[in-house]
């Protein structure tokens, strides 16, 4: 374990919002001294997405044990920790009350502070754990499985939701036109690893554009184009190409992501470009920014793909600058699936 000094904080995080039972001990909201996953994907693969009762059980099951191994790893006792932190939104209700719960024992057991973290606010951290060097204001896309959003970092925990998904996420996207195209779930790693085989340019798919707001964003349109394309081809008796089918899907997502996050860069006149949340794994989309950022002189952060899916990491961040604000959670702390950032 890393020296601990006096005036350090150590946080002991928890996250349960979907599938991820997570616990992770972080200091001084940047210093990663364990970080324990345990993951649910194998078990809800076979019914093609997250089965919320399932999760909720499974989270039951291991949450203890994912508290004790990410103590264990950091070196650490709950006499050493400073405050709890824990998801309370947004996610699936059964999920995170198993979280929440387990940081009201904790809490009240070690008689330290509990604080209720935003778990969009967790993803935009992760870039604090992988960047100590970061500092707001900057432009952060938050791409995952339940959000599309694009936000301007204004402060630690201080955010301006710029634009958001109008319809299905970017990581829902991925996962209807997996599973059409006969890959299954999880789909976002399989359409990414499909897609190096196939034509990005093979079928013109199309890119949405919201007159309303020019940095929202909307999937759904693109994922009907998907399955009236594989319906035509079903009945027209043409083969279809799963890899031109996913590179077409893949890159239409991805441009228009770039394009609105960094129209947004330019008019708020920030330098600082990050992505976040599960989709921001992506390899694809991580080279489309690298490449878009790196001709505008624009700083761009990604975090390892380990701190863009559901980790307790990001909510330790998240959780230590709210610390530092003052802010504290009561034991009425509830779980609040819709909770807005």
């Amino acid at each position: 374990m890393e020296q601990v000094h006096e005036g350090d904080v150590l946080v002991l995080a928890i996250e349960t919002s979907c599938d991820e039972t997570a616990a992770s001990v972080v200091k001084n909201g940047r210093e990663v001294l364990s970080n324990v996953i345990f993951t649910q994907i194998a078990l809800h693969a076979q019914y093609g997405g997250v089965v919320p009762e399932i999760a909720s059980r499974k989270h039951i099951e291991k949450i203890n044990q994912v508290i004790e191994e990410a103590l264990a790893q950091a070196g650490a006792t709950l006499e050493d920790i400073d405050v709890v932190a824990v998801t309370y939104g947004p996610g699936l209700v059964g999920a995170l009350l198993v979280g929440v719960s387990a940081a009201k024992a904790v809490s009240f057991a070690a008689g330290i502070p509990l604080i209720g973290v935003h778990h969009i606010s967790g993803h935009i951290s992760a870039n604090y754990i992988e960047y100590r060097e970061l500092e707001p204001p900057f432009i952060c896309l938050v791409a995952s499985g339940g959000h599309s959003h694009l936000v301007a970092v204004k402060d630690y925990g201080v955010y301006e939701i710029i634009g958001m998904t109008r319809d299905d996420a970017a990581g829902e996207a991925f996962d209807k036109v997996a599973r059409a195209i006969g890959l299954g779930y999880p789909g976002g790693p399989k359409i990414d690893r499909l897609s190096k085989e196939g034509d990005p340019d093979a079928i013109p798919f199309p890119r949405a554009k919201i007159a309303e707001n020019e940095y929202d964003f909307s999937f759904s349109g693109l994922k009907s184009a998907v399955l009236n394309y594989l319906n035509s081809c079903q009945m027209k008796g043409e083969p279809v190409c799963q890899a031109d089918v996913a590179a077409s899907f893949q890159k239409a997502v991805i441009d228009v992501l770039v394009e609105h996050s960094l129209h947004a860069v330019r008019r708020f006149g920030y330098d600082k470009f990050a992505i976040a949340g599960g989709v921001a794994s992506n390899s694809s989309l991580r080279a489309a920014f690298e490449e878009a950022c790196g001709r505008r002189n624009i700083r761009f952060y990604c975090p390892s793909p380990v701190l863009c899916t559901d980790n307790a990491a990001m909510i330790g961040a998240a959780g230590y600058y709210e610390y530092l604000k003052g802010i504290r959670s009561g034991y009425d702390l509830n779980a609040v699936p819709n909770l807005r950032l």
